[in-house]
């Protein structure tokens, strides 16, 4: 096993239903959420975006039932047919704020929580 995916796994995946704007100089790209965890988010792939591994965007998970909001640069880490997985890099502290909050109410495990916040690189 490699670091890079027992890094993956350090993190709790959650599934939520929310819709996604990618961004890169100037375009966008509007997709659905499949899942999220502290360190990063996968989308469906939306139609006519041809990217990399490594390429970097900007992101934001829209919560439409909360009208929160989840905004930060991410960096592409791997690309299936139907879907993109992305490194979250950066995120601003509101949004930072609703992750956790996400993360906490849906692993119930305040240890399991506090391993990956001390995990973190933008912490």
């Amino acid at each position: 096993m490699t670091d890079q995916h027992h890094e993956k796994r350090r993190f709790s995946r959650i599934r939520f239903d929310a819709n996604v704007l990618i961004s890169q100089n100037g375009r966008e790209w509007r997709s659905k959420l499949l899942d999220i965890s502290l360190k990063g988010v996968m989308i469906e792939t939306p139609p006519g975006l041809d990217t990399v591994i490594g390429e970097r965007f900007h992101l934001e998970v829209i919560f439409t039932d909360s009208g929160s909001l989840i905004s930060g640069n991410v960096t592409v880490a791997h690309i299936r047919e139907t879907h993109i997985g992305f490194e979250i890099t950066q995120i601003d502290i509101e949004g930072a704020g609703h992750l956790r909050r996400l993360v906490e109410l849906n692993i119930g495990d305040p240890e399991l929580l506090e391993r990956e916040l001390t995990a973190l690189h933008w912490r």
